[in-house]
């Protein structure tokens, strides 16, 4: 008889939580089920992963497969060690678990371990297995625009289902999703029934659309807040000016201080996305030189050099002085 190894069946750590097993389990079964797999040896291989959760799932049954030891390996000749006690009155079939196993008949291993829990009919196919469908995560990119003030968007997925013969099979299917005012970048929008359907009727999964907001020609997106770099002249900075700025909501009219610096930010208030806190609109200054493109724009550089006490690096002069 040949050992088997339940971990690497299941492909988790030996030190694995129950969760994780669980989460293992119902991975694999969804992809080996024979009523969905057209893999030529899905119902071994289904059977092989229920049997191998039927032991890692039930603490007691794994207490006892793990005093076997670490140093077996999967297909090597085994045989129960003297005076093996896996097999008693507390692992029959009272604690069996038919819902994960489908139709049972477990192995040959299986049953020198743990005693009488084979022998129920003969595994066909599966069909006693049950499970939800899986979630499904699909992304979709919008607008800045639409994600401030919402939006319809038409999302198509591809949908995999049975035919007649039980056969997989994909087909497109459209929704028209409803994007809520002020999503932000990353968000998930759950619509609840619209995932991956279930096993033997059960219920479908949920869809989860990722948004992605696209890059904008004016604006950066940072959770809530946007960003918007605002050229200014040098006069408009050293002397101060009313300039008229875009807003994702319209157009307002900002007071820039005189003497404003290059890099320096202006923050307004609520102009963000939409939320509870509404996000800001933040305005960062850039200062533009024009061009000393003709004799007369070099002439008035040239005044500025001559008649400002202006020095561009003072802090420059303190360190090396």
């Amino acid at each position: 008889m040949k050992f088997r190894d339940y971990y690497q069946i299941l492909g988790v750590a030996r030190d694995a939580s129950t969760e994780d097993i669980k989460k293992a389990y119902r991975r694999l079964a969804r992809k080996y089920h024979p009523d969905v797999s057209q893999e030529a040896s899905a119902e071994d291989r289904f059977k092989e992963i229920a049997e191998a959760y039927e032991v890692l799932r039930d603490p007691e049954k794994r207490t006892a497969y793990d005093q076997l030891g670490s140093n077996w390996r999967a297909g090597q000749e085994f045989r129960p060690p003297p005076g093996w006690q896996g097999g008693q009155s507390g692992f029959r079939a009272g604690n069996f678990n038919a819902d994960h196993f489908g139709d049972g008949n477990f192995s040959e291993f299986f049953e020198s371990l743990f005693g009488g829990l084979g022998g129920m009919g003969g595994f066909r196919g599966g069909r006693g297995f049950q499970s939800a469908g899986e979630n499904q995560t699909v992304p979709l990119e919008i607008t800045l625009e639409e994600a401030y003030r919402g939006a319809t968007r038409t999302v198509q997925l591809q949908v995999r289902e049975q035919n007649a013969s039980g056969q997989p099979i994909t087909h497109p299917r459209t929704l028209n999703v409803k994007i809520p005012v002020g999503v932000a970048n990353g968000q998930k929008i759950r619509l609840s029934g619209q995932g991956r359907p279930g096993l033997s009727g059960n219920s479908n999964g949920d869809l989860l659309l990722e948004l992605t907001i696209k890059p904008h020609p004016l604006y950066k997106v940072q959770g809530r807040d946007i960003t918007l770099e605002l050229p200014l002249a040098p006069w408009e900075a050293a002397l101060g000016d009313k300039i008229e700025i875009p807003t994702l909501g319209g157009s307002v009219a900002i007071n820039i201080p005189p003497n404003a610096r290059h890099g320096q930010t202006l923050r307004l208030r609520g102009r963000g996305l939409p939320g509870q806190p509404p996000g800001d609109q933040l305005v960062v200054l850039h200062i533009v030189n024009p061009p000393a493109d003709s004799e007369a724009a070099r002439e008035l550089f040239g005044r500025m050099e001559r008649e400002l006490p202006f020095d561009p690096r003072p802090h420059w002069r303190k360190q090396t002085n």
